[in-house]
């Protein structure tokens, strides 16, 4: 697939319809799963942190479906971008009250956690916006070409429980969608990261990030945001996020610079998910992204066209 498609400069969803056709149309509401692709609205982690859909759902659905969960609402300033420019990105999250929330609790290293994403899955990005008292969330935002980008707000309000929750915004233009074939070895600025381990719907699941440089194993990588590594998964069709833990942590007596970095992820279904892990060398972030199959998932088609991801500057969409 090849298909070029154009997003308006309003808010605006994809759909892959049969046949294989991208189409955009116009969003009334956070994205909804069509022509059988899962969809939904929910918030949560999938390390222990659940989540509902608009509060009626069960429970142990994934995070970042929903914009709205528990009483809390991700209410942006704005939901169309210029791609190629740097805008500040500006949003609240309201309480159950109906006012902005101003009090966070820090969960890895910051108050709050801005994922942001193309719908299919290129243009990743981490950055950390920075609380006004007025509970406005800011942060520079650029996202690289035109396309339907999610955004996900990763947080712990002080007094409740920790949610994601999850809004579209749109980049007017052309753009051509990106298909990822399963791939379990990412290059990224020099660097080779391998995984290793399977992921099993239902059960926690061993993965195993593994650090190369020309070579040879990385074994003094940097703390970042409290461990040597980050990773964040999204499940292919509906971007479900599920946001997993290191085993273990720098300080503790244990837990090694590299060359390996150990994760425990528990996926909700049998799919294809994406995999970026954020890690620090020599003063730097990079991402290396993964695209891994459950067993039993067919692999995509090897006569499927690929488009490489939009570049970044430095090998990685984004941190701050």
């Amino acid at each position: 697939m090849n298909t070029v498609a154009k997003l308006s400069a309003y808010g605006v969803a994809l759909a892959l319809v049969a046949g294989g056709a991208w189409v955009a149309g116009t969003a009334v509401g956070p994205f909804a799963g069509a022509a059988g692709l899962p969809g939904g609205e929910d918030a949560g982690h999938g390390d222990a942190h659940s989540g509902t859909v608009a509060e009626a759902a069960p429970t142990d659905e994934p995070g970042g479906l929903a914009s709205s969960r528990g009483g809390y609402t991700l209410t942006p300033t704005t939901t169309t971008l210029t791609p190629g420019t740097s805008q500040h990105f500006s949003f609240k999250v309201l309480g159950p009250d109906g006012a902005p929330v101003t009090g966070y609790d820090v969960e890895h290293g910051k108050r709050m956690h801005l994922i942001v994403v193309r719908r299919d899955t290129a243009g990743f990005q981490h950055i950390h916006p920075e609380l006004g008292a007025d509970g406005l969330w800011t942060v520079p935002l650029a996202l690289p070409q035109a396309g339907s980008y999610r955004v996900f707000a990763d947080f712990k309000p002080t007094g409740g429980s920790a949610t994601t929750l999850g809004v579209d915004v749109a980049a007017a233009g052309e753009f051509k969608p990106v298909e990822h074939r399963p791939s379990r070895v990412a290059n990224v600025d020099g660097y080779q990261v391998r995984l290793d381990g399977d992921l099993t719907p239902g059960r926690s699941s061993k993965v195993t990030l593994t650090v190369t440089k020309d070579g040879r194993e990385v074994t003094d990588l940097e703390r970042y945001l409290g461990a040597y590594g980050h990773l964040v998964a999204l499940r292919g069709g509906d971007l479900a996020y599920l946001h997993v833990h290191p085993d273990g942590e720098p300080g503790d007596g244990r837990t090694k610079p590299g060359p390996a970095v150990t994760f425990f992820a528990e996926v909700p279904s049998n799919g294809t998910y994406r995999l970026f892990l954020d890690f620090q060398h020599q003063g730097k972030v990079r991402t290396a992204e993964f695209t891994v199959a459950t067993a039993g998932t067919p692999a995509p088609s090897a006569t499927q066209n690929q488009t490489p991801p939009p570049a970044a500057d430095d090998g990685h969409g984004g941190h701050g």
